[in-house]
């Protein structure tokens, strides 16, 4: 006999759709960690992931009807727990507008240095950015959103949203510096 671990994903979602305790128990079980990693990226702490990954998984049972079965799956979970994320975000930490300048200076960016960093290592470090830098670094460099959709999700123009991303990668490669000086 097939358990609910067994089923594919077609059938857990299926199952779900029919309110089936189980096969939502599993498609929980599946997902939860993953989703919670993107959510870390948008809060400064466990506690306030875990509830947006709460509030997340709630929106994906009530609209479970709504997907269609094109394309990811995984992603269109991912999709729900970003908006999420970013509806805690402005609820929560009431975004703060910094200046606003019709293009953002480049900083000296150092991929090098963050390719050689570790996941855990870069997640410490965006998560303790300000509220507004860490938001729009995980739109951009993360998820690839483009400026001026970042500018529609979170209600603000696009130069806002260029110079809160120059200021994060600067705030980064600060932190990064810093961390440098005091291993030497």
């Amino acid at each position: 006999m097939k358990t609910v671990r067994d089923l594919t994903e077609a059938e857990i979602v299926q199952r779900c759709k029919l309110n089936d305790t189980l096969a939502q128990n599993e498609l929980y079980r599946r997902y939860a960690g993953k989703m919670m990693g993107i959510c870390m990226r948008y809060t400064r702490n466990r506690e306030d992931a875990a509830d947006v990954v709460q509030d997340g998984f709630v929106k994906v049972f009530v609209n479970l009807n709504s997907f269609k079965g094109e394309g990811s799956f995984e992603g269109w979970i991912k999709r729900i727990m970003i908006n999420t994320a970013l509806k805690h975000y402005r609820k929560n930490l009431k975004y703060k507008n910094e200046s606003d300048i019709e293009a953002a200076y480049d900083v000296g960016f150092d991929n090098q240095i963050i390719s050689n960093m570790s996941a855990a290592e870069l997640l410490s470090k965006v998560q303790v950015m300000p509220d507004g830098y860490r938001t729009i670094f995980n739109l951009y460099v993360i998820e690839g959103y483009q400026h001026n959709e970042i500018g529609e999700m979170l209600g603000i123009n696009e130069g806002t949203s260029k110079s809160q991303l120059s200021r994060a990668r600067n705030y980064l490669m600060k932190s990064i510096n810093d961390n440098r000086k005091e291993r030497s």
